[in-house]
């Protein structure tokens, strides 16, 4: 049985943009994807020449970033200085580390260098990770990203009571919250996942930071408090901006679950 995720126009900032339709897989036959999302072009940041220096230090951070093993998913590198300085920063789902991570990023690359040609500044989102190219370099972490996001949601309703399904969805949501900024050792992981049983159904859910983006506790409550905006009483939905992002559905997407 399938059905269509939508974008919430209310959140919709790019121009032309095709909704992707998105399979709801059963728990017995999960099917893992890495579909296109979302991405937009920042005009702001002005278009850079072929051949310049700008597209020079672009084209080495793209090799040194087809190279690179991500063995904890992200990588933040800059190149060159102002005006033709070039940031990538990359970030994969907290289930897709490594080949998984290495396969969505040359995915990522090719896709925003295709949708947003000689743009200097550009974001593209897919399932499994996130790519962001900027000529904006900023040598402390990111302040979060309130302007750039968009949420989906599956268009079938919950059959019990949407309002006590919010509330367990939320409150579950902010479990993972507190899970995903508590240290692993002496490092900040900014990822949770987990599933929860809600009467007969089965919730699936995660939450996750940008590990170079400030404050992920009050990016991931806001996105909390955004989410029942869009998607009240929803099967199935995300949120996502450049800075954090939180998913739930009634079927497993992720590759590994960890139970709380």
């Amino acid at each position: 049985m399938s059905s269509s995720y939508s974008l919430s126009k209310r959140l919709l900032y790019v121009p032309i943009f095709t909704i992707q339709l998105l399979l709801v897989r059963s728990v017995s036959s999960l099917s893992l994807t890495n579909n296109y999302l979302n991405h937009k072009c920042v005009v702001s940041e002005g278009n850079y020449k072929p051949g310049g220096k700008y597209e020079e230090n672009l084209n080495f951070l793209t090799k040194s970033v087809s190279t690179y093993k991500f063995p904890d998913g992200f990588i933040g590198i800059s190149r060159g200085d102002a005006p033709d300085s070039v940031t990538i920063i990359l970030q994969c789902r907290g289930d897709s580390y490594e080949s998984y991570c290495r396969s969505c990023v040359a995915t990522a690359l090719t896709g925003l260098r295709r949708k947003c040609q000689r743009h200097k500044g550009g974001i593209i989102w897919y399932d499994q990770c996130l790519l962001i190219i900027t000529s904006i370099s900023d040598e402390n972490s990111r302040k979060i990203d309130y302007k750039n996001t968009f949420s989906m949601h599956n268009p079938k309703n919950v059959n019990e009571d949407p309002e006590s399904f919010n509330k367990k969805t939320i409150s579950f949501l902010n479990e993972l919250v507190l899970k995903a900024i508590k240290p692993d050792g002496v490092n900040l992981v900014f990822y949770a996942s987990g599933e929860k049983n809600l009467g007969t159904k089965k919730l699936y859910a995660m939450v996750q930071c940008a590990k170079d983006t400030l404050q992920c506790r009050k990016c991931l409550e806001w996105i909390l408090r955004e989410l029942p905006k869009c998607c009240n009483g929803k099967q199935g939905a995300r949120f996502l901006s450049a800075s954090c992002n939180v998913r739930y559905e009634l079927y497993p997407f992720l590759r590994t679950l960890k139970t709380l």
